[in-house]
C-alpha cells in the first residue's frame, strides 16, 4: 500500500507564494507608464499632454473655494516622468498655479491642478501620429471666453470706439494709406462681417471737394462787391478746409492684417538639419513682420499666436474674420526629403484642383497640422468648415492672387523662388471667404543653405521687409473699403 508524503508548510507558502506572483506580475507588468509629459501655457488656454503607449482612461471634476481641477487617470502607475510634471509648471503660467501628482490608489493616478482662476478644461485623447504615440491632452481654457478685439484692445493696438482713424500728414513714400482716404462707401454684409467686393468702388471724398475745389461765385454788377464776395468766400472755404483737416471726423479707417505663424505647441512643423524648427521660425518672423507693419500709420496687426503653442487651423480663419481683417497672411517654411530642394513660394486658395502636384501635397501636409497639434473632435464646428468652403468665392482668390504676385515678387528680390507663379491649393487656413489671403513658404528649412538663412536675424529682417513692400503695393492700388464700426 502505497502512502502518500505529509505536505510540509514550506512547501505550502512556495506554492501559494508563486501563485500569488502569478496574479499580480502580469497585473504590474500591464500598469501602464507615462512615457513624456508636456506643458505649453498660453493666453489663450494652457494645454498639458501625457504621452503613453497605449491609451489612457482618465475621469476629471472640478472643486470650487480655492479652484482646482482634479484628474483620475486608471491603469497607470507613478513614475519619474510623470513627477516631472510638477516642475514643468511655470509661474507665468496664466492659468495653473501648481500642480499635485500622486498615487490615489493601485493603478490610479491622481493629479490636481491649483488654479489661478476658473476655466473650462477639456480632456480628451489622441491616437498616435507621426512621432507621438498615445496623447491625453488637458486644455485648460478661460472660463469667459477671450474675445481678439477685447485682447487687443488690453495691448493698446485697436481703438474700441471707432474703426477708423485720425489721417495722417500725406506721405506717398511711406505708406499706401493715403489711398484709403476716399473709403466713404458701406460694404455689404453677410451674417454681421464684412464681404470685400471687387467690384465695388470707392466714394469721393466731399472733404477733398471742398479743399480742392475752386469757389464758384456769383456774379455781381458791383466789381468791388464781387471781389469782397470772393475774398469772403475764398476765406470761408479756406477756413472750412482748415476745419475740416483738423475735425476728428476726417478719418480714414484702420487697416487690420492678421498674421499666421504656421504650427506652435504639439506641432513643431519641420524640421532641418541644424535643430531649427519651423513653429519657432515663423513665428519670429511674424513678430518682425508685426512691428514693421505697426510701423506704417493706419495699420494694425493681429496675430493668430504670439507664443508657442497650438492653434487649429479653423479658429486661426475664425480669429482673422473676428477683427474684420482685410489680409490674412499666413508664414511658413517648407520642407521636402531632398535637402537640394529651396526657393521661396507664394501660394494661395483654389476653388477647383491643385495648380501642381507639388502644392497639392504641400496643402494635404498643411493641413494635417490639425491631426499633429492635437485638435479635440468633439468641440470643431464641422458645420462653419464646410460654410467656410462653400462662401469662398472667386473674388476673394482674385484679390488673393493680386496680393500673392506683388509679394512674390518683392520676396524673390532676396530670395531665389521656387517657382515664379503664385500657384493654387486647397489650404484649409485660406478659407476665410471674405478675406484676401496668402500663405507663404519663406524656404526649405530642409535645405541647409536656407535654414541658416532663415535663422539669421538679418535675413528675417531682409524677409520682413519685402513682406511688407508687397502688402504697401498691393493696398496702393486695392484701397480697402470702408466699413461699419465695430461694436
Amino acid at each position: 500500500m502505497k502512502h502518500n508524503k505529509p505536505v510540509h508548510r514550506r512547501t505550502f507558502l512556495t506554492a501559494g507564494g508563486a501563485l500569488l506572483l502569478s496574479v499580480i506580475a502580469p497585473q504590474a507588468a500591464n500598469a501602464m507608464q507615462i512615457l513624456a509629459v508636456r506643458v505649453w501655457p498660453a493666453a489663450d488656454y494652457t494645454r498639458v499632454t501625457l504621452e503613453n503607449d497605449a491609451e489612457l482612461k482618465a475621469t476629471h471634476f472640478l472643486v470650487k473655494d480655492p479652484d482646482r481641477l482634479v484628474v483620475e487617470i486608471e491603469g497607470l502607475t507613478l513614475n519619474a516622468t510623470l513627477k516631472e510634471l510638477v516642475a514643468k509648471i511655470q509661474t507665468n503660467d496664466p492659468y495653473i498655479k501648481q500642480v499635485r501628482v500622486g498615487q490615489n490608489r493601485p493603478n490610479v493616478v491622481r493629479l490636481v491642478f491649483d488654479l489661478k482662476s476658473e476655466v473650462k478644461p477639456q480632456v480628451f485623447t489622441l491616437k498616435p501620429v507621426g512621432n507621438y504615440k498615445h496623447r491625453l491632452v488637458f486644455d485648460l481654457y478661460p472660463a469667459v471666453e477671450i474675445d481678439p478685439i477685447t485682447a487687443l484692445i488690453e495691448k493698446g493696438e485697436w481703438d474700441k470706439d471707432s474703426n477708423v482713424t485720425a489721417a495722417p500728414t500725406p506721405n506717398p513714400t511711406s505708406t499706401p494709406a493715403s489711398a484709403s482716404t476716399n473709403a466713404n462707401k458701406e460694404v455689404a454684409k453677410t451674417n454681421d462681417k464684412p464681404v470685400l467686393k471687387s467690384s465695388d468702388k470707392l466714394a469721393e471724398n466731399p472733404i477733398e471737394k471742398i479743399v480742392d475745389k475752386k469757389p464758384e461765385l456769383a456774379i455781381d454788377t458791383n466789381k468791388d462787391k464781387q471781389q469782397d464776395k470772393h475774398q469772403d468766400k475764398a476765406s470761408e472755404l479756406a477756413k472750412q478746409g482748415e476745419e475740416h483737416k483738423n475735425k476728428p471726423d476726417n478719418m480714414i479707417r484702420m487697416i487690420t492684417i492678421a498674421l499666421d505663424p504656421g504650427h506652435g505647441g504639439e506641432d513643431p512643423g519641420a524640421s532641418g538639419r541644424g535643430g531649427s524648427r519651423e513653429k519657432d521660425v515663423v513665428l519670429a518672423i511674424a513678430k518682425r513682420l508685426k512691428k514693421k507693419i505697426e510701423d506704417i500709420p493706419n495699420m494694425r496687426v493681429m496675430l493668430t499666436r504670439d507664443g508657442d503653442f497650438f492653434v487649429p487651423l479653423q479658429t486661426r480663419v475664425a480669429k482673422a474674420r473676428s477683427v474684420q481683417a482685410d489680409l490674412f497672411v499666413s508664414i511658413h517654411a517648407d520642407a521636402f526629403v531632398e535637402t537640394s530642394a529651396r526657393g521661396s513660394s507664394v501660394f494661395v486658395l483654389s476653388e477647383k484642383g491643385a495648380s501642381s502636384t507639388a502644392a497639392r501635397w504641400l496643402a494635404q501636409k498643411e493641413n494635417d497640422a490639425d491631426l499633429i497639434g492635437g485638435v479635440n473632435i468633439n468641440t470643431q464646428d464641422k458645420h462653419l468648415a464646410s460654410v467656410l468652403l462653400d462662401l469662398s468665392t472667386t473674388a476673394q482668390i482674385n484679390d488673393s492672387i493680386k496680393l500673392g504676385k506683388v509679394v512674390l515678387k518683392e520676396i524673390g528680390g532676396i530670395n531665389r523662388l521656387h517657382k515664379g507663379s503664385v500657384e493654387q491649393a486647397g489650404f484649409a487656413v485660406l478659407k476665410a471667404p471674405d478675406i484676401p489671403s496668402i500663405l507663404i513658404e519663406t524656404a526649405f528649412i530642409s535645405n541647409p543653405e536656407e535654414e541658416a538663412k532663415l535663422t539669421n536675424d538679418a535675413y528675417q529682417d531682409e524677409l520682413a521687409e519685402a513682406i511688407v513692400r508687397g502688402i504697401k503695393k498691393y493696398f496702393a492700388k486695392n484701397p480697402p473699403l470702408a466699413r461699419n464700426k465695430i461694436a
